[in-house]
Parts: structure tokens; C-alpha cells; sequence
């Protein structure tokens, strides 16, 4: 094909100016070297490297010994920095600085809203800058202003602190899940994102057990319990950042820890991916397909409709369970089983997807507890001890559509391919996450309080738009890949390239023929 030619002759071009470690034989193929990242391809050729399983086990577990940690401990800290508002605001955080009428709620949605402002530029500083530098120094300013809350007397002091803690905590998911698709197979994306997300759920049991001995302090003395908690998690974030800045590597090229071998080897394991590696160069064309794609535009619903009752029943979370008649000791240790059950429901919907390979079908049977727990919430009234305890189960069971937003985020990684439309894609979503986020504290009004009729309203519209976007979802990326195997079966080589050539070109997924989405 003339295409092909055409393309050969660029390689031959092109090859001159690429430093590589392969030697020049290797461009004497398919692959396109001026469309791949200099910095891949000196660990790359044009045709595949086959890797036992054996080989490729032992790869994953350098990678998730280095890491993996990283990313868990890093999310469990940015959760539980995140998480203390929620803690502190039945410490005596809202008499001490004076917070009235939606004054808390709005401590939450500051935070998001200034995410929104900042999300797309920092999706482009992760993709042109050392992604490791970049994660270490946002944890370094992160804990920096979360130990400055403790300074903090008024609404106005608590705001201004909040806001710039979402700046910096704006550079953590996008960041893990660039790094999720860059170290991992698509094959383990889902359970790796889930790893790190499901310390949402480990904050609850840690950072209730360490909100319960802070709650012991007391606040008698010249520091309160609230402030102890604020000064205690900035500097341990703080020290932590720098560690960070010295042991993750920003990828698998840069990977000083591991041999020329290994590095080879574990750019070849993700070849399969067909989402690319790594590319610093902005491509127009592909923000306009990321724009138009319904697929993004999917995952951005389910951002929305599941950070809005995320973020209130989060940030309400012991409001609403001590309104049940618990005392605020009791409630502090409850939040610990409510991190349990998100980690058994994250797990579980990993487990499920292994196991069935059916992404949007495990989304949708999770969603159904959560419009049961929602309706007993707003139609059981608390008359006695047993309903005191069957309102608390219900509001556990409320949060099992997190396996929803789990799974969503990792299907963003394994079925956006090409480095500009996938920053785009994640900048959106991430948009549409911290407007949920933004939203949700706000439906939680003071003076609905403690039934909060109006939330519970608004999460039910959520899940049932939910469910219509899952399976719509559903229906466009079945259609897609059908249209791609007719193709295949028609003898389009391109559509069935088993070497997967093209993989680091950094091609889009509707550009390329030969991928397939996973839903």
C-alpha cells in the first residue's frame, strides 16, 4: 500500500535523529519512529517482544515492590489529609472557629471548585514534566497547608487553607492513573486502580481509630484535639513527599532502579495495551476527538453522578451517624466499619470483573444496594435501638456504587488511547469528579437536618441517570468493537495486527484499527 511506502520512507528519515539502544535493522519495519517518544524508543523496536509469563510475573512484581506502595500510600494520605474535616467537625473545629448555617459545607466544596480551576493545567504539567518530581513536590505543599489549618480561628482563615489544599491534591489521581497505564497491562489496570482507590476506605478505618485517641485529648489545653490532628498529618505528609522524591521513578525509561534489560522489557509488557507509553507532543486533533468522543463524555456522567452523594455523604458522614443517637466517641469508631465495607465493595467488584471480564454489568449490579439503602434512609424513621441499627446498615450499603466510579476510572485508562486525548479525557473527568464533589455537600442543608430528605432526593437521580449512562456506554463501545472485528474478518491486516506495530505511536483509540475497548 502506498500509505505504507510512504510511511517507510519517513522512518528511514527519522531514524538518523533517534538515539536508540536497538540497532538499525529494527526501523526496517511498520512502526512510524517520528510518531513515538525519543525516550521509548530507545527501549523498543517495531516488532514484539514475546515475555513468558513467568518473565512477565517477576516484571510486575519489580514494579509493584516500587511502585505500587508509592501510589496506595500516597492516595491513603491524601485521603485521610482530605478526610479530617469530616473527624474535626464533631472535635469542636465549628464552635472553636465559629462556622454557621452552610459555612462547613462549604469547607468541602472549595475544595473541588478549585480543582476545577486548575485541573487542566496540571493534567499538562503531568504530561510534559517528570511525573515523579511533579507527585513528590504537590505532597511536599499539600501537608505544608494542612498543618497551617491548626493556625486557623475563622471561616475565612479555614477557606483560604482548604482551597489551596485542593490546588495541590489535584496533581494525585491524575498522576495514578498515567502511572497505572504506564507501568501496567491493561489486564491489571482495573485491580491497580482499585488498590490505590480503596484507601478511601483505609483512611476511614485508620483515620477513625487515630480520630478516636485525638478525640482524648481533649480541648482544654493550649493545642485542641482538632489542631493536633491538622499538625500531626501535615508533617508526616511533608516528610513523606520528600521520600517520595527520591525513591519513585518518573517511568520506566528514567527507572534507575531497575537494569537496561528490565526497562526494555517492561515497555514491551504494556505494548499491548495499544494506549501508548509516554508522548510530550500536543496534538490538536486529538483534544477535538476527545471532545466528541461519547465515550469520555460517559465517563464524566459517571464521575458526576457518583462523587455528588460521595462527597455528602462523606463529608457528612459522622453528622448523619450520630444523628442516628450514637455519641461522638461511638461515631468516631463506626467510621471505621464504613471503611471496611467500601474496601469489601471495591474488592469485590475488582474480583467480579477478573472473574466475568463484564466491567459495566459488575457497575450496574452495585448500584442496585445503593437505591435500597437511599429509600429505607428517607422512609425508616429512628424509633428504637433496632432501627438505630438498621438505619446505619442502610447507610453502609448506600456507598456500594463506589465500585462504579472505581471501575470507571480504571476503564478511562485502559480505553482512551493517545497521550494528548487521554489528558484531555482525564482533565475532564476529573472536572466532572470535583463539580460531583462540589455539588454534593451543598444538597445536605442545615435546616433539612437529620433526615436530609432533599440529598437522599437528589442521590436517587443520580443512580437512575447512572444507570442510563452505564448502559448506554455499554451499548457504544459493544458497537464499536464490532465494527473493528468486521473489519478484521474482511482481511483489514491493520485491524488484527497480533505484533501490535503501531502501539507507540501515539495513536488514538478510534485512529487505530487494531484496538479493542474493554467494557
Amino acid at each position: 500500500m502506498d500509505s505504507f511506502s510512504a510511511r517507510d520512507a519517513k522512518v528511514a528519515t527519522d531514524a538518523a535523529q533517534i538515539e536508540r539502544i536497538a540497532s538499525p535493522d529494527d526501523f526496517k519495519n511498520g512502526a512510524d519512529y517520528g510518531r513515538i517518544d525519543p525516550e521509548v524508543a530507545k527501549y523498543t523496536t517495531g516488532e514484539r517482544v514475546e515475555i513468558s509469563e513467568a518473565e512477565s510475573r517477576r516484571l510486575r512484581r519489580l514494579i509493584d515492590r516500587r511502585v505500587l506502595p508509592i501510589m496506595i500510600f500516597t492516595y491513603f494520605l491524601q485521603a485521610l489529609d482530605k478526610g479530617t474535616m469530616s473527624f474535626t467537625s464533631i472535635m469542636g473545629i465549628q464552635e472553636d472557629t465559629n462556622l454557621h448555617g452552610q459555612q462547613y459545607s462549604w469547607l468541602t466544596t472549595c475544595i473541588y471548585i478549585a480543582i476545577l480551576v486548575v485541573e487542566y493545567p496540571i493534567n499538562r504539567l503531568i504530561a510534559r514534566l517528570p511525573i515523579a518530581k511533579l507527585l513528590s513536590t504537590a505532597i511536599i505543599g499539600w501537608g505544608t497547608i494542612l498543618a497551617l489549618h491548626a493556625a486557623c480561628h475563622n471561616f475565612a482563615g479555614l477557606v483560604t487553607v482548604r482551597t489551596l489544599l485542593g490546588i495541590f491534591e489535584s496533581v494525585c489521581q491524575p498522576s495514578f492513573l498515567v502511572m497505572s497505564s504506564m507501568w501496567y497491562k491493561r489486564s491489571e489496570q482495573a485491580e491497580t486502580v482499585t488498590y490505590w482507590y480503596m484507601m478511601n476506605g483505609g483512611q476511614q478505618i485508620v483515620g477513625g481509630l487515630l480520630a478516636y485517641c485525638f478525640s482524648l485529648i481533649g480541648n482544654d489545653g493550649p493545642i485542641t484535639s482538632w489542631q493536633s490532628i491538622f499538625i500531626t498529618y501535615g508533617c508526616i505528609s511533608v516528610l513523606y513527599g520528600v521520600f517520595v522524591l527520591f525513591w519513585l521513578p518518573d517511568s520506566p525509561m528514567r527507572a534507575k532502579c531497575f537494569s537496561e534489560e528490565d526497562k526494555r522489557l517492561m515497555v514491551e509488557r504494556v505494548r499491548s495495551n495499544e494506549t501508548g507509553l509516554q508522548n510530550r507532543k500536543f496534538r490538536p486533533e486529538q483534544v477535538k476527538e476527545a471532545l466528541l468522543d461519547v465515550q469520555t463524555w460517559c465517563y464524566c456522567f459517571i464521575q458526576i453522578c457518583t462523587t455528588l452523594p460521595t462527597s455528602g455523604l462523606g463529608a457528612f458522614a459522622n453528622i448523619i451517624i450520630k444523628g442516628f443517637g450514637f455519641t461522638t466517641l461511638q461515631t468516631q469508631l463506626l467510621a471505621m466499619v464504613l471503611g471496611a465495607f467500601i474496601i469489601a465493595v471495591l474488592l469485590g467488584s475488582t474480583w467480579l470483573v477478573k472473574r466475568t471480564g463484564q466491567n459495566l454489568w459488575v457497575m450496574l449490579g452495585f448500584v442496585v444496594p445503593s437505591f435500597v439503602g437511599t429509600i429505607v434512609l428517607m422512609t425508616v424513621a429512628n424509633t428504637n435501638t433496632a432501627t438505630e441499627a438498621g438505619l446505619l446498615i442502610s447507610y453502609y450499603i448506600c456507598l456500594s456504587f463506589w465500585a462504579a466510579q472505581t471501575l470507571a476510572m480504571s476503564m478511562l485508562t485502559r480505553n482512551v488511547a493517545g497521550q494528548t486525548k487521554r489528558s484531555v479525557a482525564v482533565a475532564m473527568n476529573f472536572i466532572a469528579w470535583a463539580a460531583g464533589n462540589a455539588i454534593g455537600p451543598q444538597v445536605f442543608l442545615s435546616w433539612d437536618a437529620p433526615r436530609y430528605f432533599i440529598a437522599f432526593s437528589t442521590h436517587l437521580g443520580c443512580y437512575t441517570l447512572l444507570v442510563l449512562v452505564i448502559l448506554l456506554l455499554r451499548w457504544h463501545l459493544r458497537r464499536q468493537n464490532k465494527q473493528r472485528d468486521r473489519l478484521a474478518a474482511e482481511g483489514v491486516s491493520e485491524a488484527k495486527d497480533e505484533n501490535h506495530t503501531r502501539a507507540f505511536e501515539d495513536l488514538t483509540d478510534q485512529q487505530n484499527p487494531n484496538f479493542r475497548y474493554m467494557y
